[in-house]
Formats: C-alpha cells, structure tokens, sequence
C-alpha cells in the first residue's frame, strides 16, 4: 500500500528554494515525498523531519543527512534547539492526513470502512473521537462542529448526539453515520460526512492549536530570507495560515508602527494561493482542495 501521494510536490519544494548545504525542516514526514524531493536537491545539508505518527517510521528515508523525529510539530523548536539546528532556511508543511491513515480501517479516519471511532494521529494520545461524542457537553459539540467542520446545522446535529448517547456509547463509524444520515443533504452525503468526520479529527488532534504554535514557531526558527511552504486543505487553516503571513497575527489585522510601516514577519511569495491543475486532481482526488502558500522571512 502507498502510504501517500504527495500533494503539489514540485511547486512546493521549488517554493523552498533549497540551497545545497542549507537546513530544512519537514513537520509533515507522511510517506516522505517531500523529504525525498528535498534531499535530492541539499547537497551536504541537513533535513529535519517530525511526524506524531509511529507508522511512518516504516517510509524512513535512509540517509546520513536526514533526521526523523517522532513528535508532534507543535514541540518543533524545542527539538530543533536540541538538535542545535536552531536557523533554517526553509520548514515545509503538508498539513493533510496521509492516505495510508485514510486507508487503514484502524484508525477510524474515513467514512468509507466500518471500525472504532479513533482518529488520534498520535495512537499514544487520550482523546478520541470516542470520548468526545460520550464526554463533551451540547455547547462544546455544536462548537466543534460549527468551527470545524462548517456544518449549518451543527447545533441539531450535537442535539442528535447527545439524546442517543444517553442511550449507549457510540462507537463505530457506522452508527454515527445511521444517527446523522437525515441531516445529510440527498445526493451530498458523502460531503456531509467528510465535515462530520473532519471536525471530530481536527478537535482530537487540536490541529488548530498546533498550527498556530507551528506558524509562531516557524518565525522565530527560519533565518531571514528562509522559506515557509505550507500545503492546507480547508478554509480554517488556509485562513490562519494566510493571515499570519499577512499581519504576523491570525486574526489578520494590519499593525503599523509610529512612522506609519506595516510591522510584519513575514512577506508573500504567492499572493494567491497555488492550487493543483486539473491532471493532478485526475490522478489523485485528496488533491481537490489543496491550497499552497509561500512566504519569505523579512
């Protein structure tokens, strides 16, 4: 099985403008397509990685110059302290889950199998998307499926869940998908269980307490005229991501200083976001909605 087929590979690492002897960063290793293009182009440079996800240890990239770390990329500064590797030329980020997670019925990510309702990228994690359907209160529910998944109906929907929890645990993909299904509009199931299932992973792995740390992170760790590539896949990541290039906050609010100049971090290399042509898409659907953004370190 491939465990991923990397997303706008070359439009992302030419956005990297690897220098031969510089020093990248990874945060998103997956099957390690990014890694690989990377290194073909390092020269005698070195290249971090970080993955939460043991089983990418399995697409380890065998090379002296390449270092997997099994983290979350939240810590990343932390370990590149460590690692003495504290002034980067360029960190990339594919912030899409990889299709071997998708794929394997385990780990509850997709609607397509029957399994137990995980979605921890980090198996060593408490929360599950188990515990937040049997724990969370109506207020908490409708939020995480209001923000995260952009459900209309959200409140309904949490309303639906907590009424049949009082009656038993659930569990399984497949009795989340029989409770919710009158909510799914006729012709546009798919879709709709695609948000469900993309809220509850994304309040499980607090992927947008993550990419804040990682985007406030990557300020301080790249050196000035350093790269930062980000690959996102919905519009709440897409939007942080944008803003933070934008205005150095996420709420993208321009401050200036007592002369009148805009104080940024960072300046933008796109200023639209790349997306996948029409053959990319053809061979590989999860690309659909993927947006790319580039920034330079000022």
């Amino acid at each position: 099985m491939e465990y991923h087929k990397s997303v706008l590979l070359k439009e992302s690492v030419d956005g990297l403008e690897v220098k031969p002897g510089g020093i990248y960063l990874d945060v998103t290793y997956g099957g390690g397509g990014h890694s690989r293009e990377i290194l073909k182009r390092l020269g005698d440079g070195r290249l971090f990685a970080f993955d939460q996800d043991e089983d990418a240890s399995r697409n380890i990239t065998e090379d002296s110059r390449f270092t997997l770390i099994n983290a979350n990329f939240r810590y990343m500064s932390n370990f590149m302290k460590f690692h003495k590797a504290d002034k980067l030329d360029g960190i990339i980020a594919d912030l899409g889950i990889s299709s071997f997670q998708i794929d394997n019925p385990e780990r509850g990510f997709s609607t397509r199998f029957e399994g137990n309702l995980d979605m921890r990228m980090d198996a060593k994690g408490m929360l599950s998307a188990v515990d937040v359907l049997s724990s969370y209160e109506l207020p908490e529910l409708t939020k995480v499926f209001r923000e995260y998944g952009e459900l209309v109906n959200a409140y309904r929907i949490s309303v639906k869940i907590c009424d049949a929890r009082s009656e038993g645990p659930i569990d399984t993909i497949g009795q989340l998908k029989d409770l919710l299904l009158p909510f799914a509009e006729r012709g546009k199931e798919n879709k709709f269980f695609a948000k469900v299932f993309q809220a509850l992973r994304i309040e499980v792995n607090d992927e947008i307490g993550a990419l804040k740390a990682f985007l406030e992170q990557s300020a301080e760790l790249l050196k000035t005229g350093g790269r930062l590539v980000v690959i996102s896949y919905h519009s709440l990541e897409d939007r942080l991501v944008k803003n933070y290039i934008k205005a150095g906050n996420f709420e993208g609010t321009i401050e200036k200083d007592f002369y009148g100049n805009q104080l940024r971090i960072f300046n933008p290399v796109t200023r639209k976001p790349i997306v996948p042509d029409e053959k990319e898409i053809e061979a590989n659907s999860r690309a659909r909605s993927a947006k790319l953004r580039i920034a330079e370190k000022i």
